[in-house]
């Protein structure tokens, strides 16, 4: 679907190579809280970008979806009202899974972040859903953390390794 030159690739021992061409972020609770960008993170997505592909996918809850945009320089993809578990699910999919990391914490990420390749739960002060946490393969304490996984991919090998 999209193509990046560059890619982050893992060797996870047990578990084979993975090259990730896609990061695919929810976007309320996980990058951003009451329709807020979390501070410093535009700086860290702008430098993944660079890496890989980059996603968001929201359900707009906040109706502040426009300002993220603007301050990111990535258009959202805005989620239909209803069964948005399936359609996070479905855009993982259409990415091609296996080359996905998926971050996000509300209920409605659950499916994506089992569905990724790797699926990471960010515990998040909008609260952080049970079934998205026990559907993850990492879990870490805020965005930040998570962010710093993927710019540093020996500790995502470190963490997964069999």
């Amino acid at each position: 679907m999209y193509y990046n030159v560059n890619m982050v690739k893992l060797d996870i021992p047990g578990r084979g190579i993975l090259k990730i061409d896609y990061i695919v972020f929810d976007v309320n609770g996980t990058i951003a809280v009451d329709g807020k960008l979390i501070s410093g993170i535009d700086k860290v997505i702008f430098r993944l970008q660079k890496l890989v592909n980059v996603f968001l996918i929201t359900a707009n809850t906040h109706g502040k979806q426009k300002i993220i945009d603007s301050q990111l320089g990535i258009s959202a993809t805005i989620l239909k009202k209803g069964e948005e578990a399936i359609q996070k699910k479905e855009f993982v999919k259409r990415l091609s899974a296996e080359s996905v990391i998926a971050i996000g914490q509300g209920k409605n990420d659950s499916g994506m972040l089992k569905t990724a390749a790797i699926g990471i739960c960010v515990l998040s002060p909008e609260g952080t859903a049970v079934e998205t946490l026990l559907s993850a393969d990492i879990v870490v304490p805020n965005i930040k953390s998570a962010l710093g996984l993927i710019e540093n991919p020996t500790r995502l090998v470190a963490t997964l390794r069999i």
